[in-house]
């Protein structure tokens, strides 16, 4: 593939040697230097690769995903924190008739672990006496928080215990990749699950695999279809 960048920190620099390790083009890299540049401008340079992905700053997601839209370029999303323009974002892609996938997590460790999770989290809305609660960490340079993971999982426990309350609460300190605990806390007992990252490999490997995935559709995807149709035994690419 002939990939486009948005984003040049740390996510953005391992996804591009990923991508030359697996005989991938990087065409374009956008950075904070092009802050100033609007949408329909950036789309004029992208304008021939064959997908985008985005780690980048949640305040330049709305003008990432236009200037993919117009080129036709599919767009990767893996910065979180932009939820609040959800609406405006697929009204972009849709107008234009574009391709994202987006994820609060790109790792396929983490795609698991929701699904561990909501299988505890049934089991647990059987019998009474149980408090659920949400605890994730990442290094200190992470803006959001909640992270957008954790936000997932809440949500994941309160669809299976009657969206009730649950506590989340959130770390930012020294260089933690992300990690993310599920707990459930009786008078009697506490059972946790944990997803602990040792690294952003896996964030980066699961983009790539989006931007594999995503050529020749049209649409907004969240991640966990990616990996329910290649991962889970679905269409195998």
């Amino acid at each position: 593939m002939r990939l486009a960048l948005f984003g040049h920190g740390a996510m953005g620099r391992l996804v591009e040697a990923r991508a030359r390790d697996a005989g991938d083009e990087i065409g374009l890299v956008v950075t904070s230097r092009d802050a100033a540049r609007a949408g329909a401008e950036i789309a004029g340079d992208l304008r021939g690769h064959d997908a985008a992905i985005d780690f980048s700053v949640a305040p330049a997601v709305p003008r990432n995903v236009e200037a993919c839209a117009r080129a036709n370029v599919p767009l990767v999303e893996g910065t979180t924190g932009w939820s609040a323009r959800a609406e405006d974002v697929r009204r972009v892609v849709a107008d234009h008739d574009g391709a994202l996938v987006f994820g609060a997590n790109f790792s396929v460790g983490v795609q698991i672990f929701y699904r561990v999770v909501a299988r505890a989290a049934g089991l647990f809305a059987a019998v009474e006496g149980y408090e659920p609660f949400v605890e994730e960490a990442h290094h200190s340079r992470k803006r959001d928080a909640p992270s957008g993971t954790a936000l997932v999982l809440r949500d994941i426990v309160a669809a299976r215990l009657g969206d009730k309350a649950i506590s989340v609460a959130s770390t930012r300190a020294g260089h933690i990749p992300g990690t993310h605990r599920v707990g459930f806390d009786s008078a009697a007992d506490q059972i946790t699950l944990t997803h602990a990252a040792r690294s952003r490999e896996g964030f980066a490997a699961g983009a790539l695999l989006a931007a594999r995935w995503v050529q020749g559709r049209r649409g907004v995807y969240e991640f966990s279809e990616v990996f329910d149709e290649i991962v889970a035994g679905g269409k195998k690419e």
